[in-house]
């Protein structure tokens, strides 16, 4: 029934995402330096794989991960030859959330001779961490997450601060830093609001840290797709991530930072915002190679659209 499964899932897709491709997305060796945390890999044209790499430790936030997705994310963001992120995790789960044991002294023990400067420190502490998920969300190229099993506290963090998010059967997603004693002071109580449509619902599991599963997920627009396992789930984000690197990297990535702009600001400012933005970038040579394609009834990824 398995095999069947995915057997049916793969075969949806061209053949350059067979098994041994989303196979080899999620490596059995170490992760290459310069990372400790991380595995970077290009399983496609124009794609980069991020995977959290810690799968003996259930791939927690250590203080390594902190800093690595920044420098990560912010070489990602000025590569030429990357157009969308495809963001997992290695081993049984994507990830169990903070590693409590490796960030002990940073979170309970700051720096500074009085209250004053220990709060000064601290506040700086978590501006550093927020940043971490933010340089998700400020890298122009999308950035799609697929999640399996538990994605638990900072997962919620770093998963809301993707463009795309897809799951298995198997996920379930806790906000569960009141279990711990705090406030997710990363990204979740801010932008979890704005993926979610029930204020209701993300005060209940940011009040209760219940788990949701991968069911109320998609109804409630955590997530757009479920796959049943994760191999299917990475051959199908995959799929998704060769689509979107092979329209025209302007379009895309403009795309994603009016989105972006837009959510936080009126319809009246973000069509502002826009006419700023394509009164410069409609004078691109990619609007009349997409337009002649389409009139030929060719694949956007036929293109050969410059690198930006």
């Amino acid at each position: 029934m398995f095999s069947g499964i995915v057997r049916s899932a793969l075969s949806k897709y061209p053949s350059w995402l067979g098994p041994a491709v989303v196979r080899a997305m999620s490596s059995s060796g170490g992760p290459p330096s310069p990372y400790t945390a991380l595995a970077v890999s290009h399983p496609a044209e124009s794609v980069t794989h991020v995977e959290l790499h810690r799968p003996e430790k259930r791939n927690a936030m250590n203080r390594a991960f902190w800093s690595e997705m920044v420098d990560c994310f912010n070489e990602i963001a000025a590569d030429p030859d990357c157009r969308v992120v495809l963001v997992s995790g290695a081993g049984k789960i994507f990830t169990a959330g903070i590693d409590l044991m490796d960030m002990a002294g940073d979170i309970l023990q700051p720096e500074g001779d009085d209250m004053a400067r220990r709060s000064w420190n601290m506040k700086k502490i978590i501006a550093k961490y927020q940043e971490t998920f933010s340089v998700i969300e400020k890298c122009p190229k999308p950035v799609v997450v697929a999640i399996h099993g538990a994605c638990v506290g900072g997962g919620v963090d770093l998963i809301t601060a993707c463009d795309i998010r897809l799951c298995t059967q198997d996920a379930w997603f806790q906000v569960k830093e009141v279990d711990i004693g705090l406030a997710a002071d990363v990204g979740t109580l801010q932008r979890l609001p704005k993926v979610i449509g029930s204020r209701s619902l993300v005060n209940e599991l940011a009040l209760t840290a219940r788990k949701m599963f991968a069911d109320e997920a998609k109804s409630s627009g955590l997530v757009s797709r479920v796959f049943a396992d994760k191999e299917a789930m990475m051959a199908g984000a995959l799929q998704m991530a060769g689509e979107i690197a092979g329209r025209s990297p302007v379009a895309v990535q403009g795309t994603k930072i009016n989105l972006i702009y837009s959510r936080d600001h009126s319809v009246a400012e973000g069509l502002d915002y826009m006419a700023n933005w394509n009164m410069s970038m409609l004078q691109t040579e990619d609007v009349m190679k997409s337009a002649q394609a389409s009139m030929e009834k060719k694949s956007p990824k036929t293109i050969a659209f410059s690198k930006l």
